[in-house]
């Protein structure tokens, strides 16, 4: 079997075998697995050595203006999409972040994750601009966020300390207007 015929089998599976939920407390654990995954982290702007009490305590923090899932492949997560609402007069904003297991990268589940998430910011909370800012070295992110109608807005220049570097991040955002 070729790669290219391996890889789409693979992505076969994970597209029908994948669970996407609400996260759940008991997924601490998993989550701070997924959390701590190098490629992972690598990719966002989290710290190092996660610990699942820190996880737990994040997670516990449950508010209308919040939403998170998560991808679930024989009971690990494999992946993980949010989105935080704005108050006030950013209310009709969000945030988004996301990330998908390493071992899982370039399946789809980035995809689906998104597509998810941000029928939570258009058909429950109306949105018209949701945001987010990207590693301006993460090609796989960026190509997945301009598919999914977000555009860029600018370049902040040594935004995030990474592996003793600084790096330049995107920000990028897409937005619904009234008809």
């Amino acid at each position: 079997m070729t790669k290219n015929a391996k890889e789409k089998v693979a992505t076969s599976k994970v597209q029908t075998d994948v669970l996407i939920r609400a996260v759940e407390p008991e997924d601490a654990s998993s989550v701070a697995a997924l959390l701590n995954l190098p490629g992972y982290r690598w990719g966002t702007m989290r710290l190092p050595f996660q610990s699942v009490d820190s996880v737990r305590q994040r997670m516990s923090n449950s508010s209308s203006t919040f939403v998170c899932i998560v991808a679930v492949l024989n009971e690990e997560v494999v992946g993980m999409a949010s989105i935080s609402r704005f108050d006030g007069r950013r209310a009709h904003a969000g945030v988004i972040g996301m990330g998908v297991h390493d071992k899982y990268v370039g399946l789809g589940l980035g995809t689906r994750l998104l597509t998810l998430i941000l029928e939570v910011a258009d058909d429950w909370w109306a949105l018209r601009r949701v945001e987010l800012s990207v590693n301006a070295d993460n090609e796989r992110a960026i190509g997945l966020y301009e598919k999914m109608g977000f555009m860029h807005e600018g370049v902040l220049k040594d935004y995030a300390l990474r592996g003793g570097s600084f790096v330049d991040a995107i920000g990028m955002a897409r937005l619904r207007h009234s008809t």
